[in-house]
C-alpha cells in the first residue's frame, strides 16, 4: 500500500512537467527514479505487460490529480500576474541550458555539425514559431489540436529536458488546456490530449531510444535549438497570438517582481537539472 502511495504521489509530481513552461515530465520523472522504467515498458511493451501496467496505473492516477490541482491556481496566475509568470517560466527552462549543453556531449566532443543543427533549428524554428499564425492562421482549441498538444506532452516525457508547455503556450492551446484542466472536461480535453499522448509514446518511444543512442549529440543539439527559440518567443510580444506576452500594463514594481522571478527560476531550474544528473 505505501508503495502504491509512493507512486500515486510520483505521478502527482510529474504532472508539473506537463503543464509548467520550463519544466520536463522527462526531467521529473528521471529525479523520481521512473524514466528508464517507463521507456522500457514502451520500448518493449509486451513484456511483462500486466505487471508493468499494475506498476503505472497509481502514476497514471497521480498525474491526472496533479493536473486537476494545479491547473486552476496557474490559470488564475497567468491571467493576473502574466508578466512575472512567463519571465520566471523562462528562467527556470535558462536554469536547465547548462544540464542540457553538458547532457549534448556525452559521449562525444561538440562538433562543426553539432553547431550547424543548433543554429540552425534556433532560427528556422524560432521564424516558423513565431509566424505560425500567418502560415496557418489561428490555431483553434478542439479536440484535433488537443490530440496535437498531448503528443507534444509526451515528448516531454520521452525526451528529458524539452518543456512542451512552452511551445503549447506560442501555439495558443496552453491557457485553453489549463481551462479544460481545471473544468475537469474528459471528452473535450482530456481525451485527446490522452490520446495523442499515447499514440506518441507508443510511436516514438523505440525510435527515441535509437537515436539518442546512435545519435546523441545530434538529438540535444536539435532540442536546444528549440529550446532557446521557443524560450525567447515567451517573452516577445506576437500582435497575431492572443496567448502573446503583454507590457501594456507594466509598472516599476512588476518589473523589480520579474527580475526577481526570473532570477529565481533559473535557480529552480539549475537546481532541478542538478537533481536529475544526481538520480540518473
Amino acid at each position: 500500500m505505501i508503495s502504491w502511495l509512493t507512486r500515486l504521489l510520483k505521478g502527482i509530481v510529474i504532472a508539473l512537467g506537463f503543464i509548467l513552461p520550463g519544466v520536463s515530465g522527462g526531467v521529473l520523472a528521471s529525479i523520481l527514479g521512473l524514466y528508464e522504467r517507463i521507456i522500457s515498458f514502451l520500448a518493449h511493451i509486451r513484456q511483462d505487460f500486466i505487471k508493468n501496467l499494475l506498476f503505472f496505473v497509481p502514476v497514471g492516477i497521480g498525474g491526472i490529480l496533479g493536473i486537476a490541482l494545479f491547473s486552476a491556481p496557474l490559470e488564475y496566475l497567468l491571467e493576473h500576474h502574466q508578466v512575472v509568470v512567463l519571465w520566471a517560466f523562462s528562467g527556470a527552462i535558462v536554469g536547465t541550458l547548462p544540464s542540457l549543453f553538458k547532457e549534448s556531449v556525452t559521449g562525444k566532443k561538440r562538433d562543426g555539425v553539432d553547431l550547424t543543427i543548433l543554429v540552425g533549428t534556433f532560427i528556422i524554428s524560432g521564424l516558423i514559431l513565431y509566424f505560425l499564425n500567418d502560415l496557418i492562421g489561428v490555431i483553434p482549441a478542439n479536440f484535433t489540436t488537443f490530440i496535437l498538444a498531448g503528443a507534444l506532452i509526451a515528448l516531454g516525457v520521452l525526451v528529458p529536458g524539452l518543456s512542451p508547455s512552452n511551445l503549447l503556450l506560442i501555439m495558443g492551446l496552453y491557457a485553453p488546456m489549463l481551462t479544460g484542466f481545471k473544468n475537469l472536461d474528459l471528452v473535450g480535453v482530456f481525451l485527446p490530449i490522452a490520446i495523442g499522448g499515447a499514440i506518441t509514446m507508443l510511436s516514438f518511444s523505440k525510435l527515441m531510444d535509437y537515436a539518442l543512442n546512435h545519435y546523441h549529440s545530434r538529438v540535444y543539439h536539435f532540442i536546444i535549438g528549440l529550446v532557446l527559440s521557443s524560450t525567447l518567443l515567451i517573452v516577445i510580444p506576437n500582435a497575431k497570438n492572443s496567448e502573446s506576452i503583454s507590457y501594456s500594463s507594466v509598472t516599476v514594481w512588476t518589473l523589480l517582481l520579474t527580475i526577481l522571478f526570473f532570477i529565481g527560476g533559473i535557480v529552480l531550474g539549475f537546481w532541478m537539472s542538478q537533481l536529475e544528473e544526481k538520480y540518473k
